[in-house]
């Protein structure tokens, strides 16, 4: 996909200048083949604020920024609820789009979302960060190489006390739900990127600590189409204290990834190998930008595609329902 020319620089423009938004202010000053030109929010004050810390233009209105400026690229940080509306509308406007997850809150306005990508000839691409963490992308070659055997289970956490009560994501008219699909986002993604296709799966949500209008603890159990399990734990209302938020078992190894380090340890042998230095969001959130406008001028391929969007948004509504039902449901028929 190039439509903007290999060597010139991009000019891109952010909506949305919440608390995600800093850490793309920070990766688009550090990529040379991009230039930050506009901001909107929808709270003047933060646009004005933002706009000033980042030498770019500021709008109240999302719609003013796409007519007045004509970026070639948009990066979108607003609420899930409004993802649909505002994509589609930087894609009509001849921008590339660049959605934070979830792509949007439930599978009708994602395949819409799609739709629009095609008739424009646009990209768009989910912001999925954790794909470019380097562990991960390091421990998916692990898996591949055969060395931990044939991989049984894999856990993931995502588990961090924190106060919702003032935060769009614990509304449901905003985030479409709460800690399952936004974190529960992240998860059901790093399991199709390290194994593949989820087959299904069943989700139960645990004791509403936090007084929420949605779920502050879920627990996730999933079956991949090659039989491969999963258990991801999610939760604002605790914390579990490990080093590790991923773990892979497999039939001759274990190998864990973590915050601050990676390691991974053959059975036959004693000793564990470290690899990798851990999470580091900015890196992955530059690597994502650079991987969006790789895609855009020609030079790659998106590591997210599509399809990954789409069924992360489908396996996260399903697994809604299955919370309501208690019971399993396929995905992949």
């Amino acid at each position: 996909m190039n439509g903007n020319g290999n060597d010139r620089v991009l000019n891109i423009a952010l909506i949305g200048c919440g608390r995600i938004s800093q850490v793309h202010f920070q990766t688009i000053q550090r990529e040379p083949r991009v230039k930050l030109v506009a901001v909107a929010d929808v709270d003047e004050k933060a646009a004005k604020s933002a706009a000033e810390a980042n030498g770019a233009k500021a709008f109240a209105d999302p719609g003013e920024l796409l007519k007045a400026v004509r970026p070639d690229a948009v990066v979108l940080c607003t609420p899930p609820n409004t993802h649909r509306a505002l994509a589609e509308a930087a894609l009509k406007a001849g921008a590339h789009v660049l959605c934070e997850k979830p792509l949007s809150i439930n599978l009708e306005d994602a395949v819409a979302m799609e739709q629009t990508s095609k008739d424009t000839g646009k990209l768009l691409m989910m912001a999925s960060k954790f794909r470019y963490v380097n562990d991960i992308v390091k421990a998916k070659g692990i898996i591949q190489s055969g060395i931990l055997g044939e991989v049984i289970l894999i856990e993931n956490e995502f588990c961090s006390r924190v106060d919702m009560h003032k935060r769009w994501n614990a509304q449901p008219e905003l985030g479409g739900g709460g800690v399952l699909i936004d974190n529960g986002s992240h998860s059901v993604d790093i399991v199709r990127y390290l194994i593949g296709p989820i087959a299904d799966l069943q989700a139960i949500f645990g004791k509403q600590w936090q007084q929420l209008e949605v779920e502050d603890t879920a627990r996730v159990f999933v079956r991949c189409v090659d039989g491969t399990m999963a258990s991801i734990d999610l939760s604002w209302s605790i914390h579990k204290e490990s080093p590790y938020f991923i773990h892979v078992y497999g039939t001759a190894g274990t190998l864990d990834i973590g915050w601050k380090g990676s390691r991974y340890r053959q059975s036959e042998k004693l000793d564990w190998v470290a690899f990798g230095s851990g999470y580091d969001k900015i890196q992955a959130v530059g690597a994502q930008l650079a991987n969006f406008v790789d895609t855009i001028t020609g030079k790659g391929m998106p590591l997210i595609t599509m399809e990954d969007a789409l069924e992360s948004v489908r396996v996260i509504q399903r697994a809604y329902r299955t919370a309501e039902q208690n019971r399993w449901e396929k995905v992949v028929q």
